[in-house]
């Protein structure tokens, strides 16, 4: 039985003919149903009248063991069985010949498969190479000389195309794609899964071993189109479920806050903020290496986002096509993730649309990243200070982590390793973002070989040695290993007590600290002289405070991790009453002499458990 319908089945194989010449039809959507119905109701009462004849002429066992009957019986001579199965044969061919070649040409046109390039047809010509490449197929077919074991793979094929279109259809009518509008008034997505699954069945049927071969060869032809075809969205099924899916998952998520155990950076990459890069480089070559260290094997989603300063209505077209460079220097990176180019008047504007907007649900951004601005003292970057400090403060307001990189043009890609060890200066609580950071660096082949240690800032006058039994239970707790190291700092208050810490202070770096404290002062003066802020409040004392405090800290860093791959500090906030200016100087005492730095400011909530 399995083997009579492998033998039988290609005889009704016409059905796709019309669509296969779909391109020289005048109007496909009133031929191809009517031809097709047609022929299939012909052929099905010529099969019925030659079964109830066979059966009227012949007895069982005749039937069963003579296979030269039909000229037997012919009519009115058996020379007629022989032209009639000669042109039968050739119409076959022939369609073939004419469908099977123009289908092999429309998919190397529309770039589905790289390899089928050579057989491309200009639009309104014949498809030559196709036809010759079919041929040469047929000829060895014909060559093998059985049809027991051609019929049989041949099914196959046309099952799997017949079982393809099947599952298309009922993943369409059954997702309710407002494109999906069938002329046929009687379509039933049920009838769809039916035919896929008789396909299946039919295949099996047929030929196990055969059913697994095709399915498997299928699999790889999908896995080379998804990953080598240029070929555009074409609209299939299975991107009908994707969305549906999404759309379900995002709704399952909904607003609520995430639990530690499934929170997931989100990270925010700040392409284009300082104006450092030519106009035809979307991004820092190396800020999509430091995206994907902040993803975990793989998983994850960053979004880019740059932004033009100018006139929505005459930058659109600049926007599309920096979006455009900036998708393909993701692509380039291999990094998972998007591109975003808006246009605003400003980019202190810009980013604060960015952050209410960007992202929907739970799937917003988390992480705003971004690279330090070393050019912030030159002439051209008057602003920089101000739109720094403006994305740091709206980042605190949105609840978003900042994360700031210095030495992103030393930052290692994954082929270059990296020894010594990762430092941590926790100084403020952070949810555990600066610990988690350097677990998911850690967990990339480029710093797999660092070891992980926790600087703890504590005064004089503290327990060392209770401070670092607590934080060691908390990393324990945390499940993370890394080494804790309790570093005493003077306060600012002692340090002013204390004339010999004062002079040690001027020892080491009063130098920066002077420069620092007169180039403070110099703005301070201008600012009142200017028309803009004649209110500013300069007080020399928290000044110096600030400028102690981050020049202490830098001399720390300085002093143990010198020598270390990375360093993650928390971010200081910018004092609330300081012009921007002051801010940037604090900082800039602080990241002073160290190679690469990521200074982090996490959120209120928590993105780890502590739960054994």
């Amino acid at each position: 039985m399995e083997a009579l319908l492998g033998l039988f089945f290609p005889a009704v194989t016409g059905i796709m003919a019309g669509s296969n010449r779909s391109a020289s039809l005048k109007d496909t959507q009133r031929s191809i149903p009517i031809g097709t119905l047609a022929a299939i109701g012909s052929t099905t009462i010529l099969y019925l009248v030659s079964v109830f004849m066979f059966g009227a002429v012949a007895t069982r066992k005749e039937l069963l063991t003579n296979r030269l009957l039909t000229a037997t019986v012919a009519w009115p001579d058996p020379a007629v069985v022989q032209i009639g199965v000669i042109l039968s044969t050739l119409g076959a061919a022939l369609q073939s010949l004419t469908g099977a070649p123009r289908l092999l040409a429309a998919i190397a046109n529309d770039d589905i498969l790289p390899v089928l390039n050579y057989f491309k047809t200009p639009d309104g010509g014949e498809p030559h190479q196709a036809t010759l490449f079919t041929s040469l197929i047929c000829a060895a077919c014909v060559i093998i000389g059985s049809l027991d074991v051609i019929s049989p793979v041949i099914t196959m094929f046309f099952l799997l195309c017949y079982g393809g279109v099947n599952l298309s259809c009922f993943l369409l009518d059954l997702l309710d794609a407002p494109s999906w509008r069938p002329r046929w008034k009687f379509h039933h997505w049920s009838f769809s899964l039916a035919g896929a699954l008789l396909c299946l069945v039919i295949m099996f049927l047929i030929s196990w071993t055969f059913t697994i071969t095709s399915l498997v060869l299928a699999s790889l032809i999908y896995y080379y189109v998804s990953i080598r075809g240029k070929a555009g969205d074409w609209g299939d099924g299975f991107k009908s479920a994707y969305f549906q899916l999404a759309l379900r998952s995002l709704r399952s998520l909904g607003g609520n806050q995430v639990h530690p155990k499934n929170w997931y950076p989100i990270p925010l990459i700040f392409c284009k903020p300082w104006g450092i890069l030519p106009p035809d480089v979307p991004c820092h070559p190396k800020l999509a290496d430091f995206a994907n260290c902040m993803r975990k094997k793989g998983r994850g989603m960053s979004i880019f986002v740059s932004i033009l300063e100018g006139n929505y209505r005459d930058k659109a077209e600049e926007a599309r096509q920096a979006s455009r460079l900036l998708t393909k220097y993701i692509d380039y990176k291999n990094c998972e993730g998007v591109s975003e180019v808006i246009i605003a008047k400003n980019i202190s504007q810009g980013f604060r649309g960015i952050v209410q907007t960007m992202g929907l649900a739970n799937l917003k951004p988390n992480i705003v990243c971004m690279r330090y601005p070393e050019i912030w003292r030159e002439g051209s970057a008057n602003n920089i200070p101000d739109s720094f400090v403006s994305i740091i403060n709206d980042c605190a307001i949105a609840n978003k982590a900042v994360v700031i990189v210095k030495g992103l043009d030393e930052w290692p890609n994954e082929y270059q390793k990296q020894y010594g060890t990762i430092d941590l200066y926790w100084i403020v609580r952070d949810g555990g973002l600066m610990l988690l950071l350097s677990q998911l660096l850690r967990a990339r082949d480029s710093f797999e070989n660092c070891k992980i240690q926790v600087f703890c800032i504590a005064e004089e006058d503290m327990e060392a040695e209770e401070l670092k039994a607590d934080v060691k239970k908390f990393l324990y707790d945390l499940r993370m290993q890394a080494e804790v190291i309790v570093v005493t700092m003077k306060s600012w208050e002692a340090h002013r007590q204390d004339s010999e810490a004062e002079m040690a202070v001027r020892e080491d770096a009063m130098d920066a600290f002077s420069k620092s404290r007169k180039r403070i002062a110099a703005h301070a003066e201008y600012l009142r002289s200017s028309n803009v802020h004649k209110n500013v409040q300069y007080n020399e004392q928290q000044v110096d405070k600030f400028l102690y405090t981050t020049l202490k800290l830098n001399n720390i860093i300085l002093r143990y991790s010198r020598m270390a791959a990375v360093v993650l500090v928390s971010l200081p906030p910018p004092p609330p009453q300081h012009p921007s200016y002051f801010y940037m100087e604090y900082v800039d005492l602080l990241v002073d002499g160290i190679p690469r730095l990521l200074m982090v400011r996490g959120y209120t909530r928590d993105v780890i458990t502590i739960f054994t």
